[in-house]
């Protein structure tokens, strides 16, 4: 059987890189993304395979950047056969302190992001009359925290969960599946960026009482990719984040 290709936007750190590796090692062709050139070159080097690997710097928030990628895929391997819409951007900052430049930059990068590279890669699947998208959104869309304000991106996650099933209904008679995962909180450089020097210390939030790791969400991508009748869903991977709480 011919290798199918995915493309994993945001891919030269934590989540992404865990699902291009992932993906690689089953056999399939693999086109990552990142915004930071440098970064990215470094992840390709480290994943190896470069007869089974492509990369693509740019801003996803750029709709040209997910047409390219599109476009890599194509010439490369030969189809796209999934994609995963994983580069996003995340920052706690109080509602009251949102302006509309910082508000913007979530919209653009997550929303807008997601919205025009699904556009490119639509377009594509409709050729070959099959094709898997897998959104990453966040379990804080069902289930806010009172103490961690991030209205802006979640916002906008909001949004792709949205775009998810509209994507999943407009296009489930051309046999493309669109599923989104909203992970809870993942032991990845993005809770750094946050000010979360102790990404254990949130473990409470989840029933398990542990937090997640960029692996359990590679695995869900992995399991949704492969799917043939799973569609139009937003699979909480949250350790229980949304089914309930502790009481201590």
């Amino acid at each position: 059987m011919k290798a199918k290709t995915i493309i994993v936007t945001g891919a030269s750190t934590g989540i992404g890189k865990a699902i291009a590796q992932l993906f690689l090692q089953k056999g399939y062709n693999v086109v990552i993304n990142a915004a930071n050139a440098a970064n990215l070159e470094a992840t390709y080097k480290e994943l190896g395979n470069p007869d089974r690997l492509a990369m693509v710097a740019g801003d996803i928030s750029q709709a040209s950047t997910g047409q390219l990628l599109v476009d890599t895929a194509v010439e490369r391997f030969g189809a796209v056969d999934v994609l995963v819409n994983n580069a996003g951007i995340f920052e706690a900052r109080p509602f009251l302190e949102v302006d509309e430049a910082h508000l913007d930059r979530f919209l653009s990068v997550n929303l807008k992001g997601t919205f025009f590279t699904s556009q490119a890669a639509i377009r594509q699947m409709l050729q070959q009359e099959e094709g898997a998208i897998i959104n990453i959104g966040t379990v804080l869309v069902d289930h806010a925290i009172g103490g961690f304000p991030a209205t802006a991106p979640v916002a906008s996650k909001g949004g792709i969960h949205a775009l998810t099933r509209q994507l999943a209904t407009e296009f489930g008679r051309n046999n493309i599946r669109v599923n989104g995962i909203a992970p809870g909180i993942i032991r990845s450089p993005l809770q750094t960026k946050n000010g979360i020097s102790d990404a254990d210390s949130l473990a409470g939030l989840h029933v398990l009482d542990r937090i997640g790791e960029t692996k359990d969400v590679a695995a869900m991508a992995l399991y949704l990719a492969g799917s043939n009748f799973v569609t139009g869903e937003i699979i909480n991977l949250d350790g229980g984040h949304v089914s309930g709480h502790h009481f201590n």
